[in-house]
């Protein structure tokens, strides 16, 4: 798994360079998104995903749905090149969004509670220190 992390994550930071992951298909969002993003509403996850941490309207949940599935349509396609799975790749790319918050943004580690972003950085999950 450790290996396997490490390429992954190689393959990610290429991803996330290029912009075929994170400025492009899976951070794509509307601006309901972002103003969410940055009032804590609505959150990253350690599992690549965004999660609704707070109490939004429809219009936002909508396009987190729709960000989500195009976030796992580019996660298949990296997943299906480097022979790995998907939720591999989703988590690979969570280590890299993680280490990324603004302060104030919201973030959930696995099941936990959803936590904002303080000064301090935040404490990744232990698989991301063979990711990164």
């Amino acid at each position: 798994m450790t290996r396997k992390m490490l390429i992954l994550a190689a393959g990610a930071a290429v991803a996330l360079a290029s912009g075929f992951m994170m400025t492009g298909v899976a951070r794509a969002q509307s601006g309901v998104v972002a103003a969410a993003l940055n009032a804590g509403t609505v959150g990253e996850q350690a599992d690549g995903y965004l999660g609704i941490a707070g109490s939004v309207g429809a219009d936002v949940r909508s396009e987190v749905e729709a960000i989500n599935i195009k976030r796992r349509a580019a996660y298949t396609q990296l997943a299906s090149q480097r022979g790995v799975t998907v939720q591999d790749v989703a988590a690979a790319t969570a280590c890299q969004t993680l280490g990324r918050l603004k302060q104030g943004q919201a973030y959930r580690i696995g099941a936990g509670a959803w936590q904002t972003k303080g000064a301090a950085p935040i404490a990744l999950p232990p698989y991301c220190a063979t990711a990164g």
